[in-house]
């Protein structure tokens, strides 16, 4: 009778485990550095097992395919190869606990049969309608680049023969308000700014929102040629009197391309701009973050090595194409020296290295590590305000600041003011740590004592 009743329990668990269905909708929200992304995972049944799509609404994705989906004994796993996905769980009731992985980064992740919303974030300083000056909606033409830009212009409603400013936003593909993690830096700037009497106008970059053209093959001269559109478009204005850049991070390295081509440029703000080439950038960047992260020194080292020697080859290089063929073959015999390098498992080798170089064989890339912005910044004779905070660890704020004052020096001009601010990330946010993890979870979007000072300043040019 013991062993018979032995033999039904297994018979029944079998069956238990058989009975589970996993097809359907199956819903997360995807926490990366503070940034939220829903994901649903569409899963149907197959003559040989199962198979499934994945949606990501945030990023306007629908029906990803999945390489592989499998479920066995309440273990669930997707992989799609080619976006270096993997997903590992277990069902647990009507919820699957796991873990999403990247190019061997893992996040902590549930899937859930119910509609998971997006945690709502506290953004105290982000101003609601109705706001207390003119907002206008507008287009103008890059005409050497054949695109129409979309954005904003915003005006004192007092007064006339307003100074204005171009916000000019950092790298990646932004819209008018540089929106990031929840914040919106240039929405917030362009409120205090034009509530103290000064014209804003703020855009989407191209290929973003309402902007045309194509992001992805632009590079920083093509983004200058955009700002430009926009200077011309504030000349018809005849509320305006002064045209002012202000760049943020890249948008910091734009502006003084521009301003050396324009007799229109009356003045320039720089917040956290480059001093110093790209490639210098991107090695102090990599070793404050690494550092503040957690990683070894004796990572770090390697990491180093492995990047000046990949940043070697760029600046080396003529053509995208070359660089391709250089980069695989270097970055080669780094995967097969380096076993323990981490990469997806539903990737091979191949598929692995052709990410790696596909995110650094780009024409913005390219360009960012070997541009250095001193001879642009050697040129410009108008007033300059560049300001940074302490603990950026982007754009490392003593060694930039101290490039850009040299250059200026070097131009001869006189009306430069630089500043540090203490506690100060690359947002200009108040942070304890600097690291881009911290961005999302500090309420604060943009310095109060920044603006402060931005403001006076324009206003002391615009006299």
């Amino acid at each position: 009778m013991t062993k018979f009743f032995l033999v039904l329990i297994a018979i029944l668990a079998s069956i238990a485990v058989t009975a589970q269905d996993i097809t359907g909708q199956w819903n997360s929200v995807l926490k990366v550095q503070g940034t939220q992304f829903r994901l649903v995972f569409n899963v149907s049944k197959t003559d040989d097992g199962y198979s499934a799509t994945m949606d990501s609404p945030d990023q306007n994705a629908k029906g990803i395919p999945v390489t592989k989906t499998t479920f066995e004994n309440s273990k669930i796993t997707f992989d799609i190869a080619n976006a270096g996905i993997e997903y590992n769980g277990e069902l647990k009731d009507d919820e699957i606990i796991g873990v999403f992985k990247q190019n061997g980064h893992g996040f902590p992740m549930n899937l859930s049969r119910k509609v998971i919303e997006k945690q709502i974030l506290k953004r105290p300083q982000e101003p609601q309608k109705p706001y207390p000056y003119y907002s206008e909606e507008v287009t103008f033409q890059n005409h050497e680049a054949h695109i129409n830009l979309a954005g904003t212009l915003t005006l004192p409603k007092k007064g006339s023969n307003f100074p204005a400013v171009i916000l000019i936003s950092g790298s990646g593909p932004q819209n008018r308000n540089e929106e990031l993690l929840g914040h919106k830096p240039f929405l917030v700037i362009a409120d205090y700014l034009t509530k103290n009497g000064i014209a804003v106008l703020r855009y989407d970059d191209r290929g973003v929102g309402q902007s045309k053209g194509n992001f992805k093959t632009a590079t920083s001269a093509d983004f200058a040629t955009d700002v430009e559109s926009a200077v011309a478009y504030l000349k018809t204005r005849k509320e305006i009197n002064k045209i002012g850049l202000i760049g943020h991070s890249e948008g910091g390295l734009i502006a003084p391309m521009v301003a050396n081509k324009s007799t229109d440029i009356a003045f320039i703000v720089l917040l956290a701009a480059p001093g110093i080439q790209g490639d210098q950038i991107l090695l102090l960047q990599q070793k404050l973050i690494g550092k503040a992260s957690g990683i070894s020194e004796n990572d770090l080292q390697k990491n180093e090595l492995i990047s000046r020697k990949t940043y070697a080859i760029v600046n080396k290089s003529n053509s995208l194409e070359q660089l391709n063929t250089d980069l695989s073959n270097y970055l080669k015999t780094v995967l097969k020296d380096n076993p323990k390098n981490e990469k997806p498992t539903a990737m091979s080798d191949d598929e692995f290295l052709k990410l790696q170089v596909s995110q650094i064989a780009t024409p913005w890339m390219h360009y960012f590590i070997t541009y250095n912005p001193a001879p642009a910044l050697e040129k410009i004779k108008c007033p300059v305000l560049a300001l940074n905070g302490e603990k950026d660890l982007q754009v490392p704020a003593n060694e930039n600041i101290e490039a850009i004052k040299k250059a200026l020096a070097k131009a001869g001009n006189t009306n430069v003011t630089t500043k540090i601010f203490p506690n100060l990330n690359h947002l200009f946010q108040e942070s304890k740590t600097g690291v881009p993890t911290e961005y999302a979870t500090i309420e604060q979007t943009f310095s109060p004592l920044v603006l402060d000072e931005i403001t006076k300043w324009i206003n002391t040019q615009a006299k």
